[in-house]
């Protein structure tokens, strides 16, 4: 299975567009949450073609996670729904959460909202609303 339209459209809007480098929480990124790799740069900036180009290679990692993660009976929402998951937390978050059992799922991705504040574990407004979404998307 492979991500839909409309799970990149999806990501899109959680990550929201940058057309040039941006810091995202220590990390330079771009586009649509491009992490920069090491001598990567985008001096002039990315359009949002060149962005989704990214996007779409970004995806790969956490499709090919997803192959060998996930039930046969997985439908395209929850498949989409997880692809956003791991690209905003990675593969190991994805593992982590998966590892609660399939039912759990859309309860577990609310667990994953939260920021450190100067040590303080801190509900992050907009991780929560995007963990909301996925859930809702996964149960969809």
């Amino acid at each position: 299975m492979n991500i839909s339209p409309q799970g990149i459209a999806f990501i899109e809007r959680n990550e929201g567009y940058a057309a040039h480098v941006y810091d995202d929480n220590g990390k330079p990124a771009i586009g649509y949450g491009h992490d920069l790799l090491p001598g990567e740069s985008f001096p002039d900036g990315v359009t949002q073609a060149q962005a989704q180009d990214l996007l779409l290679r970004d995806l790969t990692l956490p499709q090919i996670a997803l192959e060998t993660l996930v039930p046969e009976f997985c439908t395209q929402n929850q498949w989409d729904a997880l692809c956003d998951f791991a690209y905003n937390l990675g593969v190991g978050a994805l593992k982590t959460m998966l590892a609660h059992g399939w039912e759990q799922v859309p309860e577990q991705m609310l667990r994953w909202q939260y920021e450190d504040v100067n040590g303080v574990q801190t509900v992050n407004a907009g991780l929560a609303a995007r963990r909301q979404a996925e859930a809702s998307l996964f149960k969809s």
